[in-house]
This record gives C-alpha cells, structure tokens and sequence, in this order.
C-alpha cells in the first residue's frame, strides 16, 4: 500500500470519527435542551400530579389550557419543580398556591415565580421572618405581583374544574400549619380535597362532604385526618406526600389505620414515586410516574 493511500486512509478514519463525535453530542444537547420549546397540549380530561418531592409537597393540575401549582416543594426542590412542569409544555400558571409559609411547601415558590408567568398567587394572611419567606415576598416583588389571601368561599376555575376555598385560616403564629389553604376541586362527578397541612382543628370547623381523592393533610401526621373528618369524607383515594426514610417517621400508623377503617386505597410518594390521577370526571385512573 502507497504511503498515500493510507494517509488518505488515516484522514477518512479520522473524518468518520468526527462525524460521530459531532451526531452523539448533538444528541446531547437535544435531549438536555430546555423544556421551554415542549407545545403545551391542552387537555381535555383534569390531570393532578403529586409531584414527588420528599419530605414536601407540590402538587400539579392541568385541564384544557388552565394550571394550578399548589406548593412548590422545599428550597432545594425548587428547580426541579419548575423542571417538572416546563417537561408538560407549561410555561404559565394561572393560580400558585402557597398553602402556608412552612418551608417544605414554600421553599420553591421563588424559583417558579422567577421562571415561569404567574397570573394569580394565593398566599395566607401570615407572615414569618424567615429567609425562605423573605425570599419568596422578593421574587413577587421583582415580578410587580400581588398576592391575594382568599376567604372561605372564594371560588375560581381550572379549566372546567371549579375549585372552592373551604375555610378562613386560623391565625396563630406558634402553629403555621392551622393556616393552611385548604382547596376543594370538583370535576364533573369527581372531586378532590387538598388539605395542606391544616390540622384537627381546621378540620372540626366545618361539616365536610364526602370527597374522592384526599390529599391528606401535614405528611400523614397524627395532628390532622381525624375519625370523625374522614367518616364525613370517605375518600376512595388517599395521597400522603412523605420522604422516604425521614425523621419523623412519617405516616403516623394511626392515621393508616384510620384511612384502612373507612375503605381508602392508600398510595406514598415515598413509596410510589409522583402520582397522576387522571379522570374524565367519571371514572378515575391512578398512574405511578
């Protein structure tokens, strides 16, 4: 062989390669590409995903061309929420709920307010000190937003789910979680009830209706989702959005028991990873994601 031809040889070998190297991280960079460009489809069935974020809560809902984010999860959750929701086409939230300024149901709110267009923010009429709080009250303050502290009764839409505010916060500065919004959703024949982390106390304030799907209350604690609220209730499904292994060793086993004792299919973040329901306002279809 030429010394030629095997230059020419060495040149292909090394073109091809170049060639390769060049498609694979193309490749790369399409599949890591921002999620912005994802086409937001409008859906027809109410979609509620229970975002698995640990030892916190945020919870998704879509239907047609309107959303719902209640609760971003803790500060270190933050980006992948906003991460999440990007993946589904979403760059617009119509309502943001900050149920209560705890930071494992606050903490991300600053990184989806500073990312993503926010139409409405629901907020108790509480405040604290705290650095995560100042910095969600910053990243509204930087958007010129406002935030609105809903009454009992208050009612606005998702699409064609109509959502209502069950009940007044109770102010107490010692126990932030009785300051929990709490939210009623009804889609056709279905609904669900998101409870934050209201307590026995918020709950014996009024007479509940019975409810499909309970997002239950403060990580399945002891302190709320009482026998006398979940035989008022009667949820057919039950959410508890926990961490795996965390310290407070939580759900409680009573409050298993209580949900076993009135029939309610029980489904874990901890255990199951985030969580679709799907309905189409008959039926309900439960999707471990």
């Amino acid at each position: 062989m030429s010394k030629k031809r095997a230059n020419d040889k060495k040149i292909i070998k090394i073109f091809i390669a170049l060639i390769i190297a060049f498609i694979a991280t193309l490749q790369f960079i399409i599949q890591n590409v921002e999620d912005d460009n994802v086409k937001f489809v409008a859906e027809e069935d109410l979609k509620v995903y229970f975002i698995d974020v640990g030892q916190a809560d945020s919870i998704l809902v879509i239907n047609k061309d309107q959303t719902m984010l209640i609760d971003a999860g803790g500060n270190e959750n933050g980006k992948d929420v906003v991460k999440f929701i990007k993946s589904k086409g979403i760059t617009k939230l119509n309502y943001l709920i900050g149920t209560h300024p705890h930071e494992d149901h606050i903490g991300g709110l600053d990184d989806v307010i500073n990312n993503l267009d926010i139409e409405n923010i629901f907020m108790p009429k509480i405040q604290t000190n705290t650095k995560t709080f100042e910095d969600v009250l910053d990243s509204i303050k930087n958007k010129n937003l406002k935030v609105t502290s809903p009454e009992k009764g208050t009612s606005f839409n998702i699409g064609d789910a109509n959502c209502q505010i069950m009940l007044d916060p109770i102010i107490d500065e010692n126990n932030l979680n009785l300051s929990s919004i709490v939210i009623r959703l009804e889609f056709g024949n279905k609904s669900f009830l998101f409870m934050g982390d209201a307590e026995t106390k918020n709950e014996n304030l009024i007479n509940w209706k019975k409810v499909d799907v309970l997002k239950v209350a403060h990580h399945g604690s002891d302190t709320s989702t009482s026998k006398k609220f979940l035989n008022q209730i009667k949820p057919e499904i039950a959410i508890i959005m926990v961490g795996k292994d965390n310290i407070y060793k939580l759900p409680n086993s009573e409050t298993i028991k209580r949900l076993n004792n009135v029939g309610t299919k029980i489904y874990r973040t901890d255990e199951d990873g985030t969580i679709l329901i799907q309905t189409d306002g008959n039926s309900l279809d439960v999707l471990l994601q």
